[in-house]
């Protein structure tokens, strides 16, 4: 019995690694630039070379940490992979006239969105920010993460390194 239960253990243990590891392509939604022109997610490019979006907002101080550290290394890492960074606000319809002063102040080299209507959030299922996604060359996604403690962006630069 205690064979079985641990074989069957075994079997679940592996399905969720593979459900795990289950490439998704990045949905196509409408989002909304600082200057409030909309842009399909569809339109997001970088010449094949990857693209880390990151789920943010103004009230929330660990993503402000994650994208700060991330701005100290950004320009190393373009020159060594190419990556560009897209920076999307959660911020509901109330807050989002404070995105702009906000990133602006933080002057950060990012391409940055406002989702205020969670189209975008709710597609990827983001449930807790910040919420990172690296999507590969063909806009698929290959990681993902959840929260920021100080050097998370190097586990992420790693990531990177293997596209």
């Amino acid at each position: 019995m205690k064979r079985q239960l641990i074989f069957i253990l075994f079997i679940i243990t592996n399905i969720l690694c593979v459900a795990q590891t289950k490439t998704t392509t990045l949905p196509s939604v409408n989002i909304k630039s600082l200057e409030g022109k909309i842009i399909n997610t569809d339109d997001f490019e970088n010449d094949g070379k990857p693209i880390v979006i990151s789920f943010w907002a103004t009230w929330c101080k660990p993503c402000a940490k994650e994208l700060n550290a991330i701005a100290e290394v950004y320009d190393d890492w373009q020159e060594e992979t190419g990556v560009k960074v897209i920076a999307i606000s959660i911020d509901d319809a109330r807050n989002a006239a404070k995105v702009a002063p906000f990133a602006n102040g933080k002057d950060w080299p990012y391409e940055i969105y406002v989702d205020a209507n969670s189209d975008l959030k709710r597609a990827l299922n983001v449930n807790a920010i910040p919420h990172t996604f690296l999507l590969n060359a063909d806009k698929e996604i290959v990681w993902q993460h959840t929260s920021y403690l100080d050097g998370d962006e190097e586990e992420l630069y790693e990531e990177i390194l293997k596209l």
